[in-house]
């Protein structure tokens, strides 16, 4: 049997990483991982979570199976972060997944069961596991134009263009907030007329928040997501804890079908269902973490505070690159990177010119030009922005 499989494509992140360790020069940078670092290079675990954590493990008395879909006080405290009071909680029927990967991977199987004739769209470019699971699974996929490679924002003529191309029950994959992997989001009235267009066109959300918090904060970053709920008969949201609570190896995810009331007990059966079906039980470790701190007044205050340390982090960076950059440059070409929102920008150049930072300065970002924001500290950005120049970006 197994001498039949084949080699599978490598994946070209796990390559960069791999690559990266492997370079003994001590100056390197590695913008590549999707993963936040302090500027000491450290991926903390959060206070909160640490907090969380002590208490679940002075009061836990069982490791017993949860359920199917998980604790659902979880799936309260995360409907609530997620969409707040937009959405009737009866209309939502939701389940935990292994990661925001696990969620979208059951939204899939879900649509696939529901309506296997439906297209799936995707924005060109989007995160690399989105095509790949739907090719996996068989699925129909099409692709709407998103990221301008002059302005280095959306391209939102094309976008909604592509998307004239919808047929009823069709599937539009959208980014919640922090695109990933450009950085570029919608305007609130660009949102406005997404839910317009697909309303008119009878086709269904998928939404995939997977930074809330890493971009403007909390609210403003469930802001699109939560008007797309309120506005469509159904949705589907995908949502993780990875990042926002720097709980990544707990893989914390959660899967979110939103839809008529009436139909609610059919929709949560078969959620338990495909639960049942990939993995049986979800994890809980991670779910009860998130839902302890979500449901105490104390440990939630602090979890946004530090959240909010790390996004403005983030945001200095971004200002401090850009603006080196127009020191260097003596333009504006690159305020485009103050503008982008999450830990990632694109920065719009060739595979080419990456390699060159890569070999000149030991600069390691994706090939389609992806660099993670948060891998950078204060001393760093001057390193990166000289190579970027020095490459002829």
């Amino acid at each position: 049997m197994l001498e039949h499989l084949k080699d599978q494509p490598a994946d070209k992140i796990l390559m960069l990483m791999q690559a990266y360790r492997e370079d003994p020069r001590a100056d390197k940078i590695d913008l590549g991982v999707g993963v936040y670092k302090d500027p000491t290079g450290l991926t903390p675990v959060m206070r909160a979570v640490k907090a969380a954590e002590q208490r679940i493990w002075e009061s836990q008395d069982s490791k017993a199976y949860t359920g199917l879909a998980g604790d659902p006080a979880y799936a309260d405290a995360m409907v609530g972060l997620v969409l707040g009071d937009a959405v009737a909680r009866d209309r939502v029927s939701a389940v935990a997944t292994p990661g925001g990967t696990g969620a979208i991977r059951q939204a899939l199987e879900l649509i696939r069961m529901a309506a296997p004739e439906a297209t799936v769209w995707l924005s060109a470019p989007t995160w690399p596991n989105h095509p790949s699971i739907i090719k996996y699974l068989g699925m129909k996929m099409a692709e709407y134009r998103y990221f301008d490679e002059a302005t280095r924002g959306v391209d939102f003529g094309g976008m909604m263009s592509d998307l004239a191309g919808l047929k009823s029950g069709d599937v539009v994959l959208l980014h919640g907030c922090c695109h990933n992997p450009t950085g570029a989001n919608l305007t609130g009235d660009q949102w406005a007329e997404v839910i317009a267009h697909l309303k008119a066109k009878g086709a269904v959300p998928l939404i995939d928040i997977a930074y809330q918090g890493f971009g403007d904060g909390l609210a403003a970053d469930a802001a699109a997501t939560r008007a797309v709920a309120g506005a469509m008969d159904e949705c589907l949201i995908a949502a993780s804890c990875s990042k926002n609570f720097g709980i990544y190896r707990e893989r914390t995810g959660i899967l979110m079908a939103i839809g008529d009331a009436a139909r609610g007990k059919t929709t949560q059966g078969t959620l338990n269902f495909l639960n049942r079906q990939n993995y049986s039980f979800p994890p809980d470790h991670g779910a009860r973490i998130v839902s302890t701190i979500l449901n105490d007044a104390a440990l939630r205050a602090d979890w946004e505070a530090e959240l909010e340390e790390v996004r403005n982090t983030m945001l200095g960076l971004r200002t401090q690159l850009a603006d080196e950059l127009r020191r260097l440059s003596n333009s504006d070409r690159f305020d485009f990177i103050a503008h982008h929102r999450g830990m990632f920008s694109r920065i719009g150049t060739t595979a080419e010119k990456v390699e060159k930072m890569r070999a000149d300065s030991g600069i390691y970002m994706v090939s389609d030009s992806r660099m993670n924001i948060a891998g950078l500290n204060s001393e760093t950005v001057p390193i990166l922005a000289k190579a970027i120049i020095d490459a002829g970006v």
